[in-house]
């Protein structure tokens, strides 16, 4: 089986399943851009509900919970962003919002780590984010928590501190587009399989980090995550 290969492939990335031996292998990162009104409002844009955007990262940027985030090459200005994060278990195209929680194998808790200086100068250019948000480790994510534990959370806390000191706050019930509509519309762009992951956007107050922080961070009803900034 090893020599049908030119070299051997990458591990697959997983997360860890709250309950579970079993791992959830992550097939794409899908992330919403500007869900939550008030920071579309920090980010100098019309929070009217227009429809939702979306950008993606790779599978290898996953940090899993408990390992550090590596402050990254190019850049001298990362930002964290604190999100619930939705585990597509069935995949599908063109799935109905009221269907669309079928899908739904569990959820999480994430950051997405932002080179906000390349993103900016991405933005003034006309030109796609990539390297501004898909860079190694620009998605921290704690284990999954399986919605048959839990339901399927539409309202509750969502914070973030940075040594101690609270950064972000905002509440699921918050989400310009909510979960069912969010998923329903992405698959409308994209034929969703089981182990995408779906980074829901991020309340106001994100900012800059430094090396040595620490950031503590978490939704009501779904967990917590710890990062080191190294």
């Amino acid at each position: 089986m090893k020599d049908q290969f030119v070299f051997d492939p990458l591990p697959q990335p997983t997360l860890r399943v709250i309950g579970s031996e079993k791992l959830f292998p992550v097939h794409r990162i899908y992330c919403v851009g500007r869900n939550y009104a008030d920071h579309a409002i920090e980010m100098g844009h019309d929070p009217n509900r227009e429809p939702p955007f979306f950008f993606q990262k790779n599978p290898d940027c996953l940090v899993t919970d408990g390992h550090d985030f590596p402050y990254p090459a190019a850049t001298k200005d990362v930002h964290f962003e604190m999100e619930m994060v939705v585990a597509i278990g069935k995949g599908g195209a063109d799935i109905t919002v009221e269907n669309a929680l079928d899908h739904v194998f569990g959820y999480a808790v994430g950051l997405d780590m932002t080179r906000r200086d390349l993103q900016g100068e991405a933005k003034k250019l006309g030109r796609p984010w990539e390297v501004g948000k898909a860079f190694e480790a620009s998605a921290p994510c704690s284990a999954i928590v399986p919605a048959s534990s839990i339901g399927h959370p539409d309202q509750g806390a969502v914070w973030l501190k940075v040594n101690g000191t609270e950064r972000q706050r905002g509440d699921l019930d918050q989400l310009i587009w909510k979960i069912p509509e969010t998923i329903a519309y992405l698959s409308t762009l994209f034929t969703l399989q089981p182990g995408d992951l779906i980074y829901t956007g991020t309340p106001a107050g994100v900012g800059a980090i430094q090396r040595g922080d620490q950031m503590h961070g978490g939704v009501e009803g779904i967990g917590e995550i710890r990062v080191r900034v190294v």
